[in-house]
């Protein structure tokens, strides 16, 4: 449009002058459309639809003006134009703004003119982009108030841009923040297709997967204008996706066409979130789009208070030169919009159809407008910190000493933006950061749908962003409205969160949102929510059945408590009570025949070690500890020799009296007298208690927790230590009851009627049976299983000794006495 200097095609843009020392610029959204003609404007724009900006603009110069400690003796001016919401006109408004020339150039003027020292706007982030891109060149400031954007962060890009409401950057931190307060994960994102929405889908993207705390289960564009098939396509991928919130970084004219298709497929259950964009617009708040609309969250720029500024708008009048110049077509278009009426010369038409001239002098006041409702001011109060943040730059400027600033001339407003600092009179503090960037604060805002159909917006909340404290977020759920049944905020995750006990494992070509649950194995953990691994318990502690906490392993082994142990030990009361009756028996009897026949001392010590045997089988049962381990077997080792060696000598005794009653046999009883007997028992006993004790001293057994056997408990077993010692031990027994056994054997035909040699050989017999059975049963048996059949050997071998060699006797003596005579044994009585 400008090259060299020299404007190429005339065009007039539509605004609102005023002279002054200084004169500030403003370019500002009056009209969304108007009719281009080869010559720009030179038509009426069409469809007014806001004059709260720029009168914002011209309010704060009047009050600046009117002041007495800022820019004192200094009167500020303004041109102000309107955009009509075109990149077009925006651009040619703000070089005319920074030329100070709107008509065509003298090509001799060269393109001088009086500018204007900084822009307040542009109000789209497009527009501002391709404007400061090339002012920030001739680092001509522009503080927009509605320009969001977080790529006019760049300094190095746009060196002289300021802005008065946070960037997109914040807007995206503060709506993560929104998320994570109702738990919601799982997100759709619609943005609109222009510099605005592509930014923030970058931006959105890029913190939420910083964050970890969400995924986008969609991401959709939204054409510009209708575009019935593309529209049908979105909505049918919102209406199908399991995703129930939809946040929408756009504007109301990109939404309208959206909506028309979501009433159209009726797609409900959906929470939306508003981006700033169209939070507070009214033009969507309409009955028809409520049953889906009601209830969404939005972010809205900050609300402040402006005194004075309703006061100000009531005094407007198209012929008011104090705030505006002659040929000032925005004000004159607004008061025909407001009081339907035209300003001559007027067309023909007009008048003939009974259309009303305007007088101008018309009041405001009677008027029901939304342009006068100062009591929820977003963008204005933007409008109005960017202005004053213009006038204390100045003020700073210009207080400057000739030869002492930083600039030479005292001209660098760009230095002095930079370092304000000041509070307006609702109380917030403006300043801007390295960036150019206002301090990041938000309303959170609700739209409530009420009985009588009627929508209001109400503030539920503030979001903002501190160098201390980071993002913090005051919501007041109690009083947010739900469009929901029953009234709570909705669920919208891909997958529940995995409850402890449970890992994640995350679908394969699937967001990190979406996984299964999967339990955690025998002897693993996950004691938090949505674990990502399990943990190893421990090795002796085991996961509980809910793997969720690990637990001490169960101590396992062979117990008074456990039914099998309580079997045992009662087996061995057993047996220890029949070895006492069977002594008190033979005590009683004494002096008869049986049982004094074959040494009856050895009898009794026969029966003492027995008794020794079943209640040495008591130390195996219970918890093992050292002395138990260490007594178990030198007991049971020592019990059973001497039990088996005084079998050996009775065995012995039998066979030296058969030969003493044959011819010259005589001579072999003296090697088997009462003194021989006792030392040969004493002697074979002797030897195991040497066994014992050299086993005991090289290697000891001692308690082992023993987890090889099962996982989730711990046996508590008694090892052997030198398997070599306690195959000695055993090997010892059972060639003193192999010994006996053959002994035993070879007297078995002896003639006496009562021939204990056979019942020797019976009683060995099933000692040797039982014992050759114990050792494959031990070694293939873990744990308490191990104790429980050697507890069992001790007691059948035990019991069998028993029956075998003190049965018969006890029958002889109780039930048929009448054998009991030495006659009868000698085989001489009657039969």
């Amino acid at each position: 449009i400008i090259q060299t200097g020299i404007l190429q095609e005339p065009f007039s843009l539509n605004g609102i002058y005023k002279q002054g020392d200084i004169v500030l610029g403003g370019l500002f959204e009056t009209h969304y459309t108007s009719i281009f003609p080869k010559s720009f404007f030179t038509s009426k724009p069409q469809q007014p639809i806001c004059q709260e900006f720029s009168q914002t603009m011209l309010f704060a110069i009047d009050e600046i003006n009117r002041s007495d400690s800022l820019l004192p003796n200094v009167t500020l001016g303004y041109r102000l134009h309107d955009n009509c919401a075109s990149l077009g006109v925006a651009f040619r408004a703000a070089f005319s703004l920074a030329s100070g020339k709107e008509v065509m150039f003298d090509q001799a003027a060269s393109c001088r003119g009086t500018p204007v020292v900084g822009i307040v706007g542009d109000s789209m982030s497009t527009n501002t982009i391709a404007i400061s891109s090339v002012l920030g060149l001739f680092k001509m400031p522009m503080v927009s108030y509605f320009a969001t954007c977080s790529c006019l962060s760049d300094r190095q890009r746009f060196p002289s841009f300021f802005r008065t409401i946070p960037s997109d950057a914040f807007q995206v931190r503060a709506m993560l923040q929104i998320l994570k307060q109702f738990g919601w994960t799982w997100i759709g994102l619609l943005v609109s297709d222009d510099d605005y929405g592509l930014n923030v889908a970058r931006s959105f993207q890029s913190e939420l997967a910083q964050s970890g705390e969400g995924c986008l289960a969609y991401l959709e564009v939204l054409p510009w204008g209708n575009n019935p098939g593309e529209l049908q396509r979105i909505v049918g991928i919102m209406k199908n996706s399991t995703s129930r919130v939809v946040i929408v970084f756009a504007h109301e004219n990109h939404l309208l066409n959206l909506l028309g298709e979501v009433v159209r497929q009726n797609v409900t259950g959906l929470q939306w979130m508003a981006s700033e964009a169209w939070t507070a617009t009214t033009v969507l708040q309409i009955p028809s789009y409520m049953p889906f609309l009601a209830g969404t969250l939005g972010i809205a720029i900050r609300r402040g208070e402006i005194p004075g500024l309703r006061d100000f708008l009531l005094r407007i009048r198209p012929d008011n030169d104090t705030l505006s110049s002659k040929g000032n077509n925005i004000v004159h278009q607004f008061w025909e919009e407001t009081f339907q009426c035209r300003f001559p010369p007027s067309p023909p038409k007009w008048t003939d159809e009974g259309g009303r001239l305007c007088t101008g002098q018309e009041n405001l006041a009677t008027v029901k407008t939304e342009f006068l409702d100062v009591s929820n001011l977003r963008p204005e109060y933007n409008v109005y910190k960017a202005v004053y943040a213009m006038a204390h730059a100045l003020h700073d400027m210009l207080k400057c000493v000739p030869g002492s600033g930083p600039f030479v001339g005292q001209t660098c407003l760009v230095y002095y933006l930079d370092r304000i600092n000041f509070t307006t009179p609702f109380g917030d503090q403006v300043s801007f950061d390295e960036n150019g960037d206002g301090l990041p604060i938000y309303d959170v805002m609700n739209w409530l749908w009420l009985p009588d159909g009627s929508t209001f917006v109400q503030n539920v909340g503030v979001v903002k962003e501190t160098a201390a404290k980071g993002g913090e977020t005051t919501l007041k759920e109690d009083i947010i409205f739900w469009n929901f049944v029953p009234k709570k905020p909705p669920r919208s995750v891909c997958s529940e969160s995995c409850p402890p006990g449970t890992r994640m494992a995350r679908r394969k070509n699937k967001p990190d949102c979406c996984f299964d649950c999967i339990p955690c194995s025998e002897g693993e953990i996950s004691n938090m929510t949505d674990s990502t691994e399990c943990l190893s318990c421990p090795e002796d502690f085991w996961s509980s059945p809910q793997r969720d906490v690990c637990v001490p392993k169960m101590i396992e082994f062979l117990s008074y408590d456990d039914p099998l142990g309580m079997s045992l030990t009662t087996a061995s009361l057993i047996g220890t009570l029949n070895c006492a009756i069977v002594l008190g028996i033979f005590t009683h009897h004494r002096t008869t025949p049986v049982v004094r026949a074959n040494n009856s001392e050895l009898s009794f010590l026969i029966l003492l070690s027995l008794k020794l045997c079943f209640l040495c089988s008591l130390l195996f049962i219970g918890q093992p500890r050292l002395w138990t381990c260490q007594l178990r077997h030198a007991a049971f080792g020592i019990s059973f020799v001497l039990c088996v060696s005084c079998i050996l000598v009775k065995t012995m005794v039998v066979l030296a009296v058969f030969k003493a009653s044959k011819p010259a046999g005589g001579s072999s009883l003296k090697w088997f007298g009462a003194v021989q007997q006792r030392g040969t028992v004493v002697f074979l006993t002797l030897i195991q208690a040497a066994i014992c004790t050299t086993w005991l001293v090289s290697s000891s057994p001692a308690p082992h927790k023993n987890t090889q056997y099962h996982n989730d408990r711990i046996v508590v077993e008694c090892v052997v230590g030198s398997r070599v010692g306690f195959g000695v031990l055993l090997g010892y027994i059972g060639l003193l009851a192999i010994l006996s056994f053959l002994l035993a054997f070879l007297a078995r035909n002896l003639p006496d009627n009562f021939n204990e040699a056979k019942f020797i050989t019976f009683s060995m017999l099933v000692f040797c049976a039982v014992w050759i059975a114990f050792i494959p049963a031990y070694i293939n048996s873990p744990g308490k299983s191990a104790d429980a059949v050697e507890v069992f050997a001790i007691l059948a071998s035990s019991f069998g000794l028993l029956g075998a060699l003190f049965g018969p006797k006890c029958f002889i003596i109780l039930l048929r006495p009448e054998r009991n005579t030495k006659k009868a044994i000698m085989g001489r009585g009657n039969k």
